[in-house]
């Protein structure tokens, strides 16, 4: 793809700096918990800092099945649960560790996250993503236990006995999700929706509003702009598989096994995966 070959070096140098930076809860959570407030990117919305408030922590390496987690934890309660999530950071899940806080991870396997991340972020290399995505989860080796793995597929097919860790892990008393085709095609929905960047859906993800709150926007007139907004959704930015999706994967891909010099780094990431995947 051409694009691989036309990113920036000041792109790299600043994807390479956050890579560093989100390692360390007391450099990057109070940079983040600025960002958001200042709104510095739109996206801001829909992250939450973990805090005294929280009550679950819910973060993985970007494009492994978090949005999915946050949709099918909070549509499983009967009230909504202060979640910190979304800023694809190991600080996030670091404090939740020294804070004794409940907290998932989840992980996908580093082709199937990598790719999906480059079509969604062409501004970044396969080399720099390789190294994020390893750097990301070796911080987290030695946390391993502080917190409950959810590897992507059991997220998407089995999220209700993910649940079921957290609730035997911590004591807690999470409702489990019930994977359902109707409970799955309403997750999908509302993440479909995410394009839209309403606060009120945002604010169900974070648990700082409620189902029927959220429901009550999408059903009146005044929601049916969200429903509109299906028409014009960037696909790129989407968690949902489509076509032009899987066609730009298959380009991807080719490049992935095509590049000898990226071996070990491929490597790396595997073992990495395989380490949190098998609890070793």
């Amino acid at each position: 793809m051409a694009a691989q070959s036309s990113v920036s070096l000041v792109g790299r140098a600043r994807h390479r700096l956050r890579t560093h930076v989100t390692e360390h809860p007391a450099l990057y959570l109070p940079l983040a918990t600025v960002k958001r407030a200042l709104r510095v990117d739109v996206r801001d919305l829909q992250r939450q800092v973990i805090s005294s408030r929280t009550e679950l922590v819910i973060e993985g390496y970007t494009r492994c099945g978090t949005t999915f987690a946050v949709y099918a934890l909070q549509l499983s309660q009967g009230r909504p649960v202060r979640l910190a999530h979304h800023w694809h950071a190991p600080a996030q899940l670091i404090e939740a560790a020294h804070r004794k806080i409940p907290a998932l991870l989840v992980i996908r396997r580093p082709e199937e996250a990598i790719l999906s991340q480059l079509i969604r972020e062409p501004n970044v290399t396969l080399r720099d993503a390789l190294v994020a995505y390893s750097r990301f989860y070796e911080c987290l080796l030695p946390y391993r236990h502080s917190f409950v793995v959810g590897e992507f597929e059991q997220v998407t097919h089995d999220f209700g006995l993910l649940i079921r860790q957290l609730n035997a892990r911590f004591g807690t008393s999470f409702a489990e999700f019930v994977h359902s085709e109707a409970n799955v095609r309403e997750c999908l929905e509302l993440i479909k929706l995410r394009g839209t960047l309403s606060k009120t859906l945002f604010g169900f993800e974070s648990g700082e509003v409620s189902r029927e709150q959220l429901e009550r926007e999408v059903q009146s007139v005044g929601g049916a702009k969200l429903l509109d907004a299906r028409d014009v959704w960037d696909t790129k930015d989407a968690w949902v598989p489509s076509e032009d999706r899987t066609r730009a994967q298959t380009a991807l891909r080719e490049q992935w096994l095509q590049q000898p010099s990226l071996a070990k780094l491929r490597e790396r990431a595997q073992l990495v995966y395989q380490a949190h995947v098998d609890g070793t």
